[in-house]
């Protein structure tokens, strides 16, 4: 027997392997329970909640030194000040339950909180409101046996959710977002009323989230989370938030990283972070803002993905629940202790009733007085006393204990007035409107629930807004937004390409993510990553980068078929492809060969002179051939015959033009991108000279290209369509100095591309209200409230002349709070008119 086998005989022999599972089996149970998982009662681990119940203990409404309550909460939690002292530090950052004083560190910056002798805390009035009742509290022993702690806090509120929690155990992980305190509170009112409900994270560290894929926070979802990113000029970007989870510094190595690797190009990161999060990065010449912002989303962790995975303790046991499960049980076991309360507090209040009424007995029937009389044992009196308050037993709730008639013999007797007894009454009858009361509440204990949240809301809800947007995220190419920052040389004869071969013909600069598509004279095409040297075939005749799915790039070819000697034209479009495949646009033979061939970006079609070979039969040696006479197809089409004689030479005559139709484009507004795929606003039909007109509600305008990766700010743009100069724009704005609305008729004078210009009068406060190029717009006016309302209609091309488009233009109106103004809907041909926006 070999020696290993020996050995598993002996550990299963001995029994050593089964006390090894056993050990294993206790510690992971150990981690689980007691170190990484809430528990779903309360949303805490273990050193949470003992070191709320030290904190509880300590509590007397003033701070105290971290370093006191890690001392105090060791009492309960047997692993040390460090652990205990990031848990608090982790608490006290969440900025709910535990209210800070001093240097508690920075989750955006990742600076680490000062030592626990210089930094205090103290329970927040939220915590003390919500997390804690030693009436319903189940309690435990200590560690050590010493003192109780409690099994879980009785949490009025779904404290799991608002905090977030994060653990990995052996084998199990857990990891739930963050939620928005108001919406949860709002989620748990839908909840009680019945009515349908959505919950999603929300990061102290602000930024946008995309949440599509969130799948209520279970296994398999994932949320994506970004910063965000302005344009403070066309050299400058500014990152205003860092995403949950990413630090400032981080987020700096990794652009300097990106940029270390050609992904991005910038010339300079510096962090301006104080109060707010400001990340500025200086672009590189000529790199475009929009691109960098979407390589900045795309390569670094300005947007990362996190997968939730909500998994907590029910029952001493791990379950994987969603946060609608989690929200659910959080509001049921709310109800549940806001049901005990109350049941305690009509036993408290019952009872207190009870002995207010044999007090008032006791006094105005002047059973008392049985303390006088001269009694053999203190058992008689007390008997005496008893029988005296037979005749009123039927008034009280239940029947009176020798505990009763103690109580009131300690009262010190003195002679009794009437406004003591009616002082009584008074007790009796607020004490039954309070019973009364109560009962009410349990009877209508829903009701009573959506009080008590709305009532949490009232109290604790201002500030706790939503800090991150929700708007869901656009799918970005990195090999769109990557620089072209790798050489790519060509050796055309001997047929390979690649960004080692410094030596041979620099073909073109593009990204290490680009495809490359090559044609050689024997006409055979392939596309190729980028590498350092990689064999095409010999005889390279067009190497470029390549654009799946691109149906505008036309290829324009004629060959000679190897076999038969006849020679073809065809046009062909290369839109999809298999990577490092061969492909034969000939008819297959090895000595066939490309005469003519050239690449058209938008389908331009030329016109080329043949010459035959002079030895030929053919009468006419020389013709010209019209390639737009052709039909654009697959790239396995043969093509036309030309001609079946030998061809000598084929030149090029006259440049082509595009047979192409213009290009239909449409603007998404979403997300802020102009498109071909008809999603969003149709712009019209656009060729490559075009521009668009851009009008922003801040006054100013702006012309751009049709360049697909430009980013537009949907929320702040009022008009965007296609460029005609010889369009009137007619604007409305305020005057925020003078307090009145001006208008102003003009034509763009201007002809910069991605710059804007002020069109409305500079000021604080100044404002477009309305802008149009309808060509006789009509402006509505209204003003008043109510039976004072009324409009106004201004035929404005009669109102208005045509002037500069720096004029400050003519008074329209004054500016009341209730002044409205609005275009009157136009015909469907007179175009456009813009958004309105109105803040009066």
């Amino acid at each position: 027997m070999s020696k290993g086998k020996q050995n598993e005989s002996y550990l299963q022999d001995s029994g050593v392997q089964g006390q090894y599972k056993n050990w294993f089996l206790d510690y992971a149970s150990y981690v689980i329970l007691e170190r990484a998982v809430p528990a779903i009662e309360d949303g805490l681990k273990p050193v949470q909640r003992r070191i709320l119940h030290a904190m509880k203990e300590m509590d007397d409404g003033r701070f105290n030194k971290v370093a006191n309550i890690i001392g105090q909460s060791m009492q309960y939690h047997p692993h040390g000040d460090a652990s205990i002292g990031d848990a608090l530090v982790n608490m006290g950052q969440k900025d709910l339950l535990i209210e800070t004083q001093g240097n508690w560190g920075d989750v955006r910056t990742g600076d680490e909180a000062a030592a626990p002798r210089y930094i205090e805390a103290r329970l927040s009035k939220f915590a003390l409101e919500v997390a804690f009742n030693s009436k319903t509290t189940e309690w435990q022993l200590s560690y050590d046996g010493r003192k109780n702690e409690p099994i879980t806090l009785p949490m009025k509120f779904p404290l799991l959710l608002a905090q977030g929690a994060e653990g990995i155990a052996v084998g199990l992980s857990t990891k739930i977002l963050p939620h928005n305190f108001c919406e949860l509170i709002d989620a748990s009112i839908k909840y009680l009323k019945g009515k349908r409900f959505e919950i999603f994270p929300d990061f102290q560290t602000g930024g946008m989230i995309d949440v599509t894929n969130y799948n209520e926070g279970k296994r398999g979802g994932k949320v994506r989370v970004r910063a965000i990113i302005e344009e403070f000029d066309k050299k400058t970007l500014l990152i205003k938030s860092v995403p949950y989870g990413v630090t400032t510094s981080g987020l700096i190595d990794s652009i300097i990283k990106a940029n270390d690797q050609g992904k991005i190009k910038i010339k300079k990161v510096t962090d301006n972070t104080a109060a707010e999060v400001e990340i500025q990065v200086d672009l590189a010449p000529g790199i475009s803002p929009d691109i960098t912002i979407d390589a900045l989303y795309a390569f670094t962790d300005c947007e990362i993905s996190i997968s939730p995975n909500a998994c907590v303790i029910v029952d001493q046991k791990p379950r994987f629940l969603s946060v609608q499960d989690l929200l659910i049980n959080a509001t049921d076991n709310t109800k549940e202790l806001l049901q005990k309360e109350l049941q305690i507090k009509l036993g408290e209040l019952e009872e207190k009733w009870h002995y207010t009424s044999l007090e008032k007995i006791f006094f105005e029937e002047k059973i008392y007085k049985e303390l006088e009389k001269k009694h053999e044992t203190w058992e008689k009196v007390l008997e005496a006393i008893s029988k005296g308050f037979a005749p009123f037993r039927k008034q009280l709730k239940r029947d009176i204990t020798r505990e009763d008639i103690l109580k009131l013999t300690e009262k010190p007797v003195r002679r009794i007035y009437r406004l003591d007894i009616e002082e009584l009454n008074n007790q009796i009858k607020g004490l039954e409107g309070d019973i009364k009361q109560v009962k009410y509440d349990l009877d209508h204990l829903t009701e009573f629930a959506i009080a008590y949240y709305e009532n949490l809301l009232k109290k604790f809800g201002k500030g706790r807004e939503r800090k991150t947007e929700i708007k869901p995220f656009e799918a970005i190419q990195a090999k769109q937004v990557a620089i072209a920052n790798t050489k790519v040389y060509v050796n055309r004869n001997d047929g390979f390409i690649g960004t080692s071969l410094k030596k041979d013909e620099l073909a073109f600069e593009c990204s290490d993510l680009d495809d490359i598509i090559v044609f050689t004279r024997r006409g055979l095409m392939k596309v190729v990553r980028v590498g350092e040297k990689v064999y095409i075939g010999k005889d390279i005749i067009h190497v470029a980068v390549f654009q799946k799915n691109d149906e505008r790039t036309t290829y324009n070819m004629i060959y000679v078929d190897g076999g038969s000697g006849t020679s073809f034209a065809k046009r062909f479009n290369v839109t999809g492809i298999t990577r490092d495949k061969e492909y034969d646009l000939t008819k297959g033979s090895d000595k066939s060969k490309v005469h003519y061939f050239t690449a058209n970006p938008n389908g331009e079609a030329e016109v080329v002179s043949i010459v035959l070979s002079p030895n030929c039969s053919a009468r006419n040696k020389a013709f010209e051939f019209y390639f737009e006479e052709m039909e654009i197809k697959g790239r396995g089409a043969i093509g036309n015959q030309v001609t079946k004689y030998p061809i000598k030479s084929v030149k090029l005559k006259e440049a082509g033009k595009s047979t192409l139709s213009a290009i239909k484009l449409w603007f998404d507004d979403k997300f802020g991108r102009l498109n071909t795929e008809e999603k969003g606003q149709y712009l019209g039909n656009f060729d490559g000279s075009e521009k668009l007109l851009v009008i922003y509600e801040d006054g100013n305008y702006e012309l751009t290209d049709l360049e697909m990766t430009q980013r537009f700010d949907s929320e702040k743009i009022l008009l965007l369509e296609k460029f005609n100069p010889e369009k009137v724009i007619t604007a409305v704005y305020l005057d925020n100095e003078k307090l009145q609305f001006n208008i102003k008729r003009f034509k763009i004078e201007t002809s910069t591309l991605q710059s804007k210009f002020l069109f409305i009068k500079e000021g604080k406060g100044n404002r477009l209200e309305a802008v149009t190029t309808q060509s006789k717009p009509v402006l509505l006016i209204h003003s008043g409230r109510g039976a004072q309302s009324r409009t106004q209609k201004i035929k404005v091309a009669d109102f208005i002349d045509v002037m500069g488009w720096k004029a400050v233009g003519n008074k329209l109106a004054d500016f009341t709070k209730t002044t409205e103004v609005e275009w009157e809907k136009p015909l469907e041909e007179d175009g456009p008119q813009g958004n309105l926006f109105l803040d009066n």
